[in-house]
């Protein structure tokens, strides 16, 4: 089993592992900065697990802004029957793709 972490990132959860590539909400930094991300929730090395209550304690996430990007496009369309009423909302969501270098 390869080692990998759980981290917590703009209210979501990722399963990361070293040098895989992420796409997270936007963490407000440039592309090729590297930031820190001190949310983790597990750690495996492979052997043993360790799981936080709720994180664990002196675990660290380093990675690398690769690039700032916008999601795809979601559709919002709401309509009542027989009003004549319908909207059409489109959202596309700022993202920061991220690469793991270590844990």
């Amino acid at each position: 089993m390869d080692a990998y972490a759980v981290i917590e990132t703009g209210g979501k959860q990722y399963l990361v592992k070293k040098g895989s590539v992420v796409d997270v909400e936007l963490v407000g930094a440039e592309a090729g900065k590297k930031i820190k991300l001190s949310r983790v929730l597990a750690v495996s090395d492979g052997k043993d697990l360790t799981v936080g209550a709720p994180v664990v304690k002196g675990a660290e996430v380093t990675a690398e802004v690769v690039a700032n990007i916008r999601g795809p496009k979601l559709i919002s369309f709401k309509k009542k029957r027989r009003k004549g009423f319908h909207k059409k909302i489109g959202h596309r969501q700022p993202l920061a793709r991220v690469k793991i270098d270590s844990f």
